[in-house]
């Protein structure tokens, strides 16, 4: 099955991964981490400074991509996107 990620398109027999992430800075530099979303929401607040949200894609071992969103919302209307493909 071919799904669409913002103007890409990738077959799900390929993706080894996907899943969403909150990106913070480490404190070194401009460096970020992806951080899981639980850990924002129980652990982190206020702790941390958030840089945006992720959808993170593998394919294999080699192949990654990433999309970034400014906020939460955009990340959870992204996936909910890409959840509607996949119950076709």
């Amino acid at each position: 099955m071919i799904i669409t990620i913002e103007d890409k398109q990738f077959d799900t027999k390929d993706i080894t991964q996907l899943y969403p992430a909150a990106v913070v800075k480490t404190g070194h530099e401009d460096e970020t981490t992806q951080v899981s979303l639980e850990w924002i929401e129980v652990e982190a607040k206020g702790k941390v400074e958030i840089v945006g949200y992720g959808l993170f894609l593998h394919i294999g071992e080699e192949e990654k991509h990433t999309f970034m969103f400014d906020t939460k919302v955009e990340m959870d209307e992204a996936a909910g996107r890409i959840a509607a493909q996949l119950q076709k």
